[in-house]
């Protein structure tokens, strides 16, 4: 698409949402900032989630002002108490703290009494017409809407009815309640809206007391009103329902009614946000659950190992605009890779072990290798790493007959062990099938640490585990999980599944790590030697620590044609 702007990690951030707050505020049409963040507790929240929680509540820090956690909960049916709290878990690992948590359902009684409001001003009807009948009158974006057969219905017949559906008289779809607006409008929103429906169903904290519903245009103004919020903030897709928003305000004469002001919403290359689409992979067992680390939930990225203060930097490098745009998936990457870099413990992993014998370094001799913490923060100190006759290398780390550029071990060249001895090869041991199983070396005992007599260099350092002291430990693999830049624009809601990333999970067995890290606990990070960055998964027991690959130490994404 021609209009998709990709944006650049070096793109200025700006924030015109702050502009028309500093434009309100000196005219006095507020004399305070309060937003919400109100997310309707039906999934877990994503990516996109995190820009709008950052910008509802650092909006409200900005000005020393209030932002409320708001649960838009007016659809019963595909609610739940999991949501809501894995919602305020969301919030909080993202480093934000709401001033209240509220509900829409806490303005139930509210909401209603402005229907029967709008009732007596002639200005909402019952509609007995069915779905598809109401979809069909409305019109398209070139033809106008027809009225409703209901439209003038009499004030005192409309009440009783609305009453009558209040007391669960009548079935779900049997009628619903429309504002009577303008049916020949330019905005199709405001063509006569639906504002309550009939919905008998159980809600998770009104419980059986209401069985009419009202729709998200109708409660989200008179919610954000109630509240007492000053700026309601939201996605673009809102913007042609602000007219209706501002409607609702005027015609029920709301005291200081908040300001609606829309951004773009977040959209991230190679992810799926769509609740319904990823409801159906992990339903369809194609991911381990919400939580797996290869979606873009913010539970999934937790778990991955993704730093909540990256994910801010990334929000923050987006900045705000009106302007649509797809944002590449390499930028939050970048943003990850940043911070831990300059945070993350470092350790030595080896992932595909083999293992490497020193023949002349005596069986029961061992070394202490002091290495640097993290050598970003030479405050840190030193941890001690033994270093023994058996250690295991990397499998791509040696080669028989490499090519000319290969720096590694082999037989013409000499490498240096991080921290430890230069060594050399001498022979192999391979097993019935060619297979090499073992490589044996002599080393230099007056290279310790990487310095010898001779003042003679090597270009190949080379990270190790101790056979000795070394613990097994499982390490997962993730990928992006499509291999298409857009998987939500694919046709049919299970065709996006065809475009799944084969290799986006690779579980390796029998890794090997340092026993330093036998101690870990979940969520713990380290930068594994020449690997990447790698985080203790929940799936951890006593005898077998699970890690997760969060980011690669590179960008090692191919594009595909």
């Amino acid at each position: 698409m021609e209009d998709i702007k990709i944006i650049e990690e070096n793109m200025t951030p700006s924030n015109f949402i702050h502009d028309f707050i500093d434009e309100d505020l000196k005219e006095g049409v507020y004399n305070k900032v309060q937003t919400r963040f109100p997310p309707e507790p039906n999934g877990y929240l994503h990516i996109g989630h995190a820009k709008a929680i950052c910008i509802d509540f650092a909006t409200a820090e900005k000005y020393g002002g209030t932002c409320n956690l708001r649960l838009d909960d007016t659809n019963p049916t595909k609610e739940d108490v999991e949501y809501v709290d894995a919602i305020k878990e969301d919030i909080k690992w993202l480093g934000f703290n709401w001033d209240n948590v509220y509900f829409a359902s806490d303005y139930f009684d509210f909401i209603y009494e402005c229907a029967l409001k709008l009732i007596d001003k002639g200005l909402a009807y019952v509609d007995e017409s069915s779905a598809d009948e109401i979809r069909e009158m409305r019109g398209t974006l070139t033809e106008a809407g027809i009225n409703s057969p209901y439209r003038d219905r009499p004030i005192e017949e409309t009440k009783d009815l609305f009453k009558r559906m209040t007391e669960g008289e009548f079935e779900n779809g049997a009628m619903v309640l429309r504002a009577k607006i303008d049916m020949a409008s330019s905005n199709i929103n405001m063509r006569d809206p639906v504002i309550y429906r009939i919905m008998k169903a159980h809600h998770h904290r009104t419980g059986d007391k209401w069985c009419v519903y009202p729709m998200y245009d109708f409660a989200h103004p008179l919610s954000d009103a109630k509240e007492g919020v000053t700026h309601s903030l939201c996605s673009l897709e809102f913007e042609n329902h602000r007219p209706l928003y501002n409607w609702f305000l005027e015609v029920l004469e709301i005291p200081t009614p908040p300001r609606q002001i829309e951004f773009a919403r977040m959209n991230v290359n190679y992810t799926l946000t769509s609740k319904r689409k990823c409801l159906k992979l992990v339903n369809d067992g194609l991911v381990s659950g919400w939580d797996d680390p290869r979606m873009a939930t913010i539970c999934g990225m937790r778990r991955r190992g993704y730093p909540a203060e990256a994910v801010r930097a990334f929000v923050d490098k987006i900045g705000v605009s009106k302007a649509y745009s797809v944002i590449d998936y390499a930028l939050l990457e970048s943003c990850v890779r940043d911070y831990l870099n300059e945070n993350a413990e470092r350790a030595m992993a080896v992932l595909r072990p083999l293992k490497v014998i020193i023949d002349n370094y005596d069986e029961d001799k061992t070394d202490i290798i002091e290495v640097d913490i993290n050598p970003n923060k030479p405050e840190l100190g030193k941890k001690a790493v033994t270093f023994s006759k058996e250690i295991f290398i990397e499998q791509d780390d040696f080669m028989l007959d490499p090519p000319g550029k290969y720096f590694r071990l082999c037989p013409q060249k000499e490498v240096r062990l991080k921290g430890a001895y230069y060594i050399k090869y001498a022979s192999h041991e391979t097993d019935e099938n060619g297979n090499i199983t073992a490589v044996h070396c002599t080393y230099d005992p007056e290279s310790f640490g990487g310095e010898t007599p001779d003042g003679r260099k090597v270009k190949g350092t080379l990270h190790w585990v101790s056979a000795k002291t070394a613990v097994d430990a499982e390490v997962r693999l993730y990928e992006r999980l499509f291999n298409v830049p857009n998987p939500s624009d694919e046709e049919g809601v299970s065709s996006f599944a065809d475009n799944l990333n084969p290799e986006s999970l690779t579980v390796l067995e029998n890794c090997k790590i340092d026993k330093a890290l036998s101690g870990v606990k979940t969520g713990d990070t380290f930068q594994f030697m020449r690997q990447g960055y790698f985080t203790v998964d929940k799936d951890s027991a006593d005898k077998k620590i699970v890690f997760n690959r969060t980011v690669a130490l590179k960008d090692s994404f191919v594009k595909k044609a």
